[in-house]
């Protein structure tokens, strides 16, 4: 019987430190945050403007997603903070966080590139509301139960989220890889994953973007351009010509395939950290939710990661 891979960490002490850190209570809040606590741009139009800054909206957001907070909680906390630190800033009551936040623009944090990435994808549903897992596997699943899906575009290098979208359940992950690409400025060398993205529009998405495409096509699929033919070869139908000549588990290999799983790694940090479930009612202010919570990740991932390798028999 084979036994199952054994990989060993380089990095432990580092990685050790910077698993701790994500768990830190020390907050730096440096002067340029404070002088934009408070929103100081006039929409121009009739009524009063905002009082606080996107900043503040989006520092109340974090802070509530990465210590599980409730509303009123979060608020009392982050005040509390500011009161220990002698730092003279009023908070957002819960009601303005809420009422702000499905017109945040969140930015995701990335260390610059100096070369071409290799972007995995996958998806994955976050709970919204619903039953209990008893009553569920007990009377079945009932009307209201739902989730979202959240879209995620991965570097395989660093484990940095690159792109997110999320969207209702009833969107198949084919359909978002063009928006995923679309939020990547870096330079693109190969986008892996699983056959759901096994279409030809997802081909095409990814060739325009000047990639190699690591798709496994369909037990099924029949090469669509014959061999002999003069236009330029279809990458679906050298992936297809490449499975049958070297089997499916040499052509993972080879492509660079069985790195897609860490767009599956990336997903059970972001569940495992945040819980896995939406605070929120309102669909707009579910995506932001997510999307502060992908921002957050990437900086903890920043903060330290596993330099791991393969223990050989």
């Amino acid at each position: 019987m084979k036994t199952k891979a054994q990989y060993k960490v380089k990095n432990w002490n580092a990685y050790d430190a910077a698993l701790k850190q994500r768990g830190s209570i020390t907050f730096w809040v440096n002067e340029e945050v404070i002088e934009q606590w408070r929103n100081q741009q006039k929409t121009g139009r009739k009524g009063a403007s905002n009082y606080y800054s996107d900043v503040a909206i989006a520092t109340m957001g974090t802070i509530q997603s990465v210590f599980h907070l409730p509303g009123r909680q979060a608020e009392g906390f982050l005040e509390s903070l500011f009161m220990l630190m002698g730092i003279e800033l009023a908070v957002p009551d819960h009601s303005t966080l809420s009422r702000r936040l499905s017109k945040l623009s969140v930015e995701l944090p990335l260390v610059p590139k100096d070369k071409a990435v290799h972007v995995v994808v996958d998806s994955t549903g976050v709970k919204v509301y619903g039953e209990g897992e008893w009553k569920v596997r007990t009377h079945g699943v009932g009307k209201r139960r739902t989730w979202r899906k959240l879209h995620l575009g991965v570097d395989e290098g660093t484990g940095e989220i690159l792109a997110a979208v999320v969207t209702t359940n009833d969107m198949a992950d084919c359909e978002i890889l063009p928006d995923l690409l679309e939020q990547i400025d870096s330079e693109i060398e190969q986008v892996s994953g699983d056959g759901a993205y096994d279409t030809f529009d997802c081909y095409d998405t990814i060739t325009r973007r000047g990639a190699k495409a690591a798709i496994p096509p369909r037990s099924n699929a029949k090469i669509q351009q014959h061999g002999n033919s003069k236009a330029l070869p279809y990458p679906r139908d050298e992936n297809i010509r490449q499975l049958r000549q070297v089997g499916a588990k040499q052509w993972k290999q080879e492509s660079g395939y069985h790195r897609r799983s860490l767009s599956e790694t990336a997903m059970f940090r972001l569940k495992t950290i945040f819980g896995g479930k939406l605070r929120r009612r309102f669909f707009d202010n579910q995506a932001i939710e997510l999307f502060l919570q992908c921002a957050a990740l990437n900086r903890m991932i920043q903060l330290g990661k596993p330099d791991s390798y393969k223990v050989e028999d």
